[in-house]
């Protein structure tokens, strides 16, 4: 039988009408993530967002991580 994994529910976060400097929607993401306990997702996030090649990129990670709206 296999076992069922549980995914663990994105914040979610509002980057519309934020700061759009990268650092700034980084620093959003993580704490949200950080609220909800996520301190290990929080890190990785930003490792893999200041890694990326561009702006877009880094979006993209944010968005694996939280529900941007």
């Amino acid at each position: 039988m296999k076992k069922k994994e549980i995914t663990p529910k994105k914040p979610k976060v509002k980057l519309v009408g934020q700061d759009d400097n990268v650092f700034n929607l980084i620093g959003i993401c993580t704490r949200a993530l950080k609220k909800e306990g996520m301190n290990a997702e929080a890190k990785e996030l930003t490792t893999k967002c200041f890694a990326s090649g561009s702006y877009h990129e880094a979006l993209a990670i944010m968005m694996e991580y939280c529900d941007v709206s």
